[in-house]
């Protein structure tokens, strides 16, 4: 089916901000089985996400939710769904094995909270979803997530990017937290998706947007910016795990953030390979990215309470 001038015909997009992704319901057309949702978003706006599914789907059943990675703003409404829908969770290859063991997935290394889902169905690299008339078919997008999928529908030029591509900035590229050089891999995405005839990019987080160049050119300097200065994007990954925490709890006391810092194998992993040391201990950094959020607005103080903003 040609959606013509109407790209997105069939689908809702929703724009959840940024402690959780954006997801698209897309609407089963004759014949088919029922809705997909692309991803679920945070464990934190589940109840949400189960609002506006019932409201999106009026009486039609939910088949299947399908993540374009396993980090925790993208599939953390997974377990109430498949209780509360009986939907399917399927996941891209790579990582089914772990969520299956429930170990080594990335929110047990940043700290984040993510309810135990069952893994019903394990996408290939080059799978093709029939949904709403369409075919999407899963692309490869190494970089911010080693594992993660986008995927295309070529008839109308839409993407659905994950965190391959965002209109505004980019995510970290949480590889290289773990050791592992993934810059140059996020870099190819961008050029795999420059090669697509888009006509709508659905990022992970933010509206859909149609000017693909600007966001292509936006993330590439952020992208070439970190390989060139590594240690920038250390820092940029350690505030984002700190204001990610904050955006989870709302409010915390310095102490107490400070001790859950400290506690974090991966910030304390970031810390050692700073060299020189940034600061004096583990400690005095986490203070002062504290304090550069402060600034930034990102984060205010109210009494002896961080509260995130």
């Amino acid at each position: 089916m040609n959606q013509g001038k109407r790209p997105l015909k069939g689908l809702q997009v929703w724009d959840r901000g940024w402690l959780s992704s954006t997801q698209v319901l897309v609407a089963p057309a004759l014949g088919e089985a029922g809705a997909l949702l692309f991803d679920a978003a945070h464990a934190s706006h589940a109840e949400q996400t189960l609002a506006l599914l019932r409201q999106g789907l009026q009486g039609r059943s939910l088949r299947a939710v399908v993540n374009t990675h396993l980090h925790s703003d993208h599939c953390g409404g997974n377990a109430l769904l498949q209780r509360e829908l009986g939907a399917e969770t399927w996941v891209p290859p790579g990582q089914a094995a772990a969520a299956r063991a429930w170990q080594g997935l990335s929110h047990q290394q940043t700290g984040q909270q993510l309810p135990r889902f069952r893994v019903d169905r394990v996408l290939d690299r080059d799978a093709v979803l029939r949904a709403g008339d369409r075919d999407w078919q899963a692309l490869p997008a190494p970089g911010h997530d080693a594992h993660a999928l986008m995927y295309w529908d070529a008839e109308n030029g839409v993407l659905i990017a994950g965190d391959a591509l965002w209109e505004q900035g980019f995510g970290v590229v949480f590889p290289e937290l773990w050791g592992e050089p993934a810059f140059e891999d996020a870099l190819r995405v961008l050029d795999d998706i420059e090669r697509l005839r888009l006509t709508v990019l659905i990022p992970g987080h933010g509206p859909a947007c149609q000017d693909v160049p600007a966001a292509l050119a936006q993330a590439r300097r952020k992208l070439l910016g970190w390989r060139a200065d590594p240690r920038s994007h250390a820092r940029y990954a350690a505030k984002v795990l700190i204001k990610y925490h904050l955006m989870e709890l709302r409010r915390q006391t310095l102490a107490e953030l400070l001790d859950w810092g400290q506690g974090l194998g991966l910030v304390a992993e970031l810390w050692s390979r700073l060299d020189p040391p940034p600061a004096a201990s583990l400690r005095d950094w986490l203070q002062q990215l504290v304090e550069q959020l402060l600034q930034q607005g990102a984060l205010a103080r109210q009494g002896d309470q961080l509260l995130d903003v």
